[in-house]
């Protein structure tokens, strides 16, 4: 049935994918199943969006309770759940207001007008965005301009905005371009995702911050696939002292449904106007109430405390790992629940190797052709966690000996 799926799915569905040679069923915690009915321990996590897992009890309950209330009203009118949502998360963050949209691509478009509206209203002339080099930021024509991996922005039609580049953790290029180009905001994720798992230290960030300041400038962070817990905070930017003017949300927000947006700031809560920027769906009901569902398993269940200890035993586990083959791994980075172990290996062998793990029972990603990327629901149990050290220590142990073969 599996093979009949892949089939039905090359026929009808465009190819803007590689797809792993899987048909899932059904998921249950911390699992996916395919259609016969083998189980795969899920450290994809829809790329970072299920942070609890699959079926937990909170969002089953909200799903639940708002499916049987109704499920979209239109944003004319008031809708508790976002409202309520709102209120938490500028609770658990910085004074402002938030805007709801459906994706991280539409968070980010939206912080792009918004600080076209910041910029009109100020005396001074700024103009563009810096972003950091290999970093990603989108898909759409818009948010496609500041992502930094030219395999992703080819050839398409460039948006009329000035964009700057510069490398991460290099303050002086950073203050070079703020004084030479006076740009209106500097736009960066905290942990690289795409580009490599790669954590911004804190010393950069607040230097980026205060530099930022100092010039007059929007201080962005893209915490669309650091936040909601994954690196052990709320957001990542809150291991440092920086407070952001914009931070962008989405992903992991909706409890496993589409939900993005933004908060703002003091300076850029009152920017928007009606009619300045809206989406039909901004929010949906439903993944607003699940948003909220989430954050009752964060906070009040103590998801967010219990998997920082997950997460330092799973980071400590793999760079025993690295220690024991360095003929095979070149590091591991990352943060909390979001990390990357970086392989000395050609990118075929690393894909080779993917499959081998697969065929295990463990669901893994790759980025930048040779970096294992994992991203595990913050349910992750100690007993999975072993499990995956005992399949990776095996896999690498057979690797390094097929090296010395050579």
């Amino acid at each position: 049935m599996s093979d009949e799926w892949l089939n039905l799915d090359e026929t009808y569905i465009m190819p803007t994918y590689n797809r792993l040679p899987l048909a899932i069923e059904r998921a249950e915690q911390n699992y996916l199943y395919d259609t016969h009915g083998k189980a795969y321990l899920d450290l994809f996590t829809g790329l970072a969006v299920n942070v609890l897992g699959h079926g937990h009890p909170r969002v089953k309950q909200a799903l639940e309770a708002q499916g049987n209330t109704y499920l979209h009203i239109s944003n004319y009118f008031v809708a508790p759940p976002a409202v309520q949502l709102a209120k938490r998360l500028i609770e658990a963050t910085m004074p402002g207001k938030v805007f709801f949209a459906n994706s991280g691509a539409e968070a980010t478009e939206a912080a792009v007008k918004l600080v076209h509206k910041w910029r009109n209203a100020q005396d001074e002339e700024k103009n563009g965005i810096v972003v950091l080099s290999n970093s990603f930021h989108g898909r759409t024509l818009g948010t496609i301009r500041l992502t930094r991996q030219p395999g992703i922005y080819q050839d398409f039609p460039a948006v009329d905005m000035p964009v700057y580049e510069t490398p991460a953790e290099d303050t002086a290029s950073l203050a070079r371009i703020l004084e030479d180009e006076q740009p209106a905001a500097v736009l960066m994720e905290p942990v690289l995702g795409s580009g490599g798992i790669v954590p911004l230290s804190q010393t950069f960030m607040e230097q980026a911050s205060a530099l930022c300041k100092s010039h007059n400038v929007l201080f962005i962070m893209d915490e669309i696939q650091t936040g909601m817990g994954r690196t052990g905070e709320l957001f990542a930017y809150q291991h440092t002292n920086v407070t952001p003017d914009i931070v962008l949300f989405a992903k992991g927000v909706g409890g496993g449904l589409p939900l993005g947006g933004l908060i703002a700031g003091n300076q850029v809560k009152d920017k928007f106007q009606p009619g300045d920027h809206g989406t039909t769906f901004g929010p949906s009901p439903l993944s607003a109430a699940l948003g909220n569902a989430v954050l009752d398993a964060l906070f009040e269940d103590g998801v967010l405390s219990s998997s920082r200890e997950r997460a330092e035993k799973l980071q400590n586990g793999l760079q025993s790992l690295t220690k024991a083959y360095p003929s095979v791994v070149d590091g591991v980075r990352g943060l909390g629940m979001m990390l990357g172990m970086k392989l000395k290996l050609a990118p075929e062998k690393v894909k080779e190797l993917r499959a081998r793990i697969l065929d295990r029972g463990i669901l893994i990603d790759v980025t930048q052709q040779t970096i294992l990327r994992f991203l595990p629901p913050l349910t992750l149990e100690n007993a999975e966690i072993e499990h995956l050290l005992t399949v990776l220590e095996e896999e690498l142990a057979a690797l390094a000996g097929g090296l010395s073969d050579e």
